[in-house]
């Protein structure tokens, strides 16, 4: 058995949501001049940017404050230009391309299906053939998510699933590990057709929460649960924050076939910010 092998089976025996529960609980407490400390920390040995966030560390009196911290304004300018599709968040690239009629590239010589990662078929059907990305957020990068594109919010699923942690390697060795983890699907009408945004859970992602409804994962339904928005008048603006995280995972947006061309930056494991150009709006 390979060592790769190994590291997974691992992963598939770790009591992994038994450790997020433990990890959020401690991150969730206020504990003074420790929380401080470990905060500091944390931001040296990841390299984070403080200057750009909003406040002081020592205004931030919880690790999970600190993790889905807000910035400064025009931190993120968001790209002018009605049609610049922007990216949602901080993070690298992990993979980008065509839906092949209904499939996405997890990783090389891994694949899985927009109706597995959505839980819907009547959902992935909008996007046959058409255009996704997946990005990474790693520990140091921002983690709240914005809208690509302006759009009306028309349903949000909430779906159960493991928590495995969503790093590249585990990217590149679990199969389908997107549909196999806890995520969050938002789907918004826009001026190019639907457009989904999937917010990705992990080991240690203690909570997903969105703009409108809160908190949404973890929760005590473990089932797939459906909300309809159509009736109500959910929209947002290019950029406009739509949720975050506590910890980090993957954001994976999904759009209608021949609706969007990506810039020519655009590759794998390239960083990318949110608010700068993922692509433009395709011509029909």
């Amino acid at each position: 058995m390979s060592m790769n092998n190994i590291k997974v089976n691992i992963q598939y025996m770790m009591p992994k949501r038994l450790i997020t529960r433990f990890v959020g609980f401690f991150a969730g407490c206020k504990m003074g001049k420790f929380t401080t400390w470990l905060i500091k920390k944390f931001a040296e040995t990841y390299d984070i940017n403080i200057d750009e966030m909003q406040g002081n560390i020592e205004d931030y009196k919880t690790f999970n404050d600190f993790f889905s911290r807000p910035l400064k304004k025009n931190a993120r300018p968001i790209a002018k230009g009605e049609n610049n599709v922007v990216f949602p968040v901080d993070g690298t690239i992990s993979e980008y391309g065509k839906i092949y009629d209904n499939i996405m590239i997890q990783a090389k010589n891994h694949y899985y299906s927009a109706e597995a990662l959505l839980a819907s078929e009547n959902d992935a059907a909008s996007f046959k053939n058409g255009d996704f990305i997946t990005i990474y957020l790693s520990p140091k990068d921002y983690h709240r998510v914005h809208i690509p594109f302006g759009g009306k919010l028309v349903k949000m699923t909430y779906v159960p699933g493991e928590a495995f942690s969503v790093n590249p390697f585990n990217a590149q060795n679990i199969p389908e590990l997107f549909a196999k983890n806890e995520r969050v699907v938002c789907i918004f009408e826009t001026k190019i057709g639907k457009m989904a945004v999937v917010f990705v859970g992990a080991t240690i992602v203690r909570s997903i929460a969105t703009s409108w409804a809160g908190i949404v994962a973890p929760n005590a339904w473990r089932k797939i649960s459906e909300f309809d928005y159509t009736e109500q008048d959910i929209n947002f603006a290019k950029g406009d924050e739509i949720g975050k995280f506590m910890m980090g995972s993957t954001v994976i947006c999904l759009f209608e076939k021949n609706k969007l061309n990506f810039d020519k930056a655009v590759k794998p494991d390239y960083a990318v910010k949110m608010g700068t150009v993922m692509g433009t709006t395709a011509k029909n």
